[in-house]
């Protein structure tokens, strides 16, 4: 499970992490703080732990901006002020979780939470509209996606897609089985029959540019994709 952490405060985003790693240990953790760093990320997540009262953009705040691109992400909000609980329904949070946090309530809510982005990610709809041409493809058909500066192209398995668009925005709608390998390049992982230290191949014998820096997280994300139900063409 992919989780973020947004707080401004680096105890209590160390104290989060591990209780999280303590309850899920397969757990993949990124750790933010400030809302501005979580939102310039742009990463897909599963669920989100998000302090309400920060320096600069509150949680809240961040909260709205993050349901534009991630509606179905799992959201606790965590904080020492009990005022902002009803507004908390209004980015549709899953549970507000008030400091200091005790440990077996923070356990049973992540337990709860875990049960909850599992639901919603097999619920998910595996289909991506592409507004400019007013249709839809099939994830499970796209091989990667290639950014053209305001545009992108996306290459499936059938044809290639031209459309306005963000690469980010993109990561984040298409969820863990694509990674981001490059600034340019966003993969399937489904599709992935080769790599090396500055490339993978695809099914088809396409290859995209993999960031020498990224190599070893590629890696790990990777073989974290395929322990975890992921099916490969390797």
């Amino acid at each position: 499970m992919y989780i973020a952490v947004v707080d401004d405060e680096t105890v209590i985003c160390e104290q989060i992490k591990n209780l999280i790693q303590k309850a899920r240990p397969d757990s993949r953790i990124t750790v933010y703080t400030s809302g501005q760093s979580f939102l310039a990320a742009g990463k897909p997540f599963d669920l989100v732990y998000l302090d309400i009262q920060m320096e600069g953009m509150t949680g809240m705040e961040a909260a709205r901006e993050f349901r534009k691109v991630q509606p179905d992400a799992v959201l606790i909000f965590v904080t020492g002020a009990k005022e902002y609980a009803l507004e908390a329904f209004d980015v549709s949070a899953f549970h507000y979780l008030l400091k200091p946090l005790e440990e077996t309530k923070f356990i049973q809510v992540l337990e709860q939470a875990g049960a909850e982005a599992e639901r919603r990610r097999s619920g998910r709809k595996e289909r991506i509209f592409l507004r400019a041409r007013n249709k839809t493809v099939a994830q499970s058909d796209i091989l990667y996606i290639e950014s053209r500066g305001k545009k992108v192209d996306i290459h499936t398995l059938k044809e290639t897609f031209t459309i306005y668009g963000s690469m980010n925005e993109l990561e984040a709608r298409l969820g863990g089985s694509f990674y981001r390998c490059h600034r340019g390049y966003l993969v399937n992982m489904a599709y992935i029959t080769e790599y090396g230290p500055d490339r993978i191949t695809l099914t088809g014998g396409d290859e995209v540019y993999l960031t020498r820096k990224k190599h070893g997280e590629f890696v790990k994300a990777y073989m974290w994709y395929l322990q975890n139900g992921g099916v490969s063409s390797v």
